[in-house]
């Protein structure tokens, strides 16, 4: 188990959160310790050039994964992070992309599909059922729980701006939005721990589906989904989570897991194609259960020439 080093008692500890992500047969994955219920983390050490090397170096030391693609997410340094009998520790969370592949190292680690702890997030067969039949009912005994009638008014807003209800079109950015506002609901594990009561007076709606995780670390990946689902819209990361070969139909299956939308087809392959990221290598891929398929590449220089701005991925609605 990876652990911040511990505050004196009146410090601040710090510490370093890897959002790491792979999407394996179609799902997108984040690498997980302490029994899946935590992301890596570990402390800031002074010897490290710089955060990023740092996360590099523990990461790679103690999973054994190379990381390609990282960028830095944010900072959270909210007092009540952890809950109210903890000390008050600083994280500095980044985004890393790769393939996945088994865990070793120093610490036991393993891979969980991003939907068990947002399972409100995955649209590709459509709303998931829960969102209706659980979120809504516990959302709207939030919004019927403040006497104030503006405050109620503005609740009500909230919840339907950011799950889709009364024709409000689903928005796959707002993860955190979303996980915000269960937070404040109380309809999430972490929102009770230190509370002397739940907000919501239905203790049936108390308990969202999902996957809690210790301290933060659920709104920690909240955010490295919504900072991936953002960029995949302008900027070619996508390949660094496919091989180094792959079918177009392979390319559109990854964005749809990350995004949790479908895609229109011969939009997404006008789009890809248009756009010059991909290159064909002349060869067939055999593994695809119907007629053979081109195999294409990342076209590396992309990253070199320019960044891909103005660009709107077609998702299906």
């Amino acid at each position: 188990m990876i652990r911040a080093k511990a505050p004196s008692e009146h410090g601040i500890a710090a510490e370093l959160v890897a959002v790491l992500v792979a999407v394996t047969s179609g799902e997108p994955r984040v690498l997980t310790i302490q029994d899946q219920s935590a992301l890596p983390s570990g402390p800031f050490e002074l010897a490290h050039r710089s955060l990023q090397s740092g996360l590099r170096a523990w990461v790679e030391r103690q999973t054994r994964l190379p990381l390609g693609y990282v960028e830095q997410l944010y900072t959270f340094a909210d007092r009540d992070r952890a809950g109210v009998t903890a000390r008050h520790v600083i994280s500095v969370s980044y985004l890393g992309l790769t393939r996945e592949q088994p865990a070793a190292g120093e610490h036991e680690a393993s891979w969980r599909s991003w939907y068990d702890y947002f399972p409100w997030e995955d649209h590709r067969l459509g709303p998931p059922p829960l969102i209706e039949k659980t979120l809504r009912r516990g959302l709207m005994a939030f919004v019927s729980a403040t006497p104030d009638k503006a405050a109620r008014l503005v609740r009500r807003q909230r919840a339907a701006m950011l799950f889709g209800f009364d024709d409000h079109a689903w928005n796959e950015d707002l993860v955190l939005q979303r996980y915000e506002l269960l937070y404040e609901a109380g309809l999430i594990p972490e929102a009770l721990r230190g509370r002397a009561s739940a907000p919501v007076p239905d203790k049936e709606t108390v308990a969202a589906p999902g996957h809690a995780m210790i301290l933060d670390h659920r709104r920690i990946l909240a955010t490295g989904i919504a900072r991936l689902r953002a960029k995949i819209k302008y900027h070619p990361v996508v390949f660094e989570l496919m091989p180094e070969t792959f079918t177009l139909l392979q390319l559109q299956r990854c964005i749809e897991a990350l995004a949790g939308r479908l895609l229109y087809k011969q939009n997404f392959r006008r789009l890809i194609e248009g756009q010059e990221l991909v290159e064909e290598t002349g060869e067939m891929s055999l593994d695809t259960g119907g007629r053979p398929a081109k195999l294409f590449r990342f076209r590396r220089a992309v990253f070199a020439e320019r960044a891909i701005t103005g660009s709107k991925l077609p998702i299906a609605t």
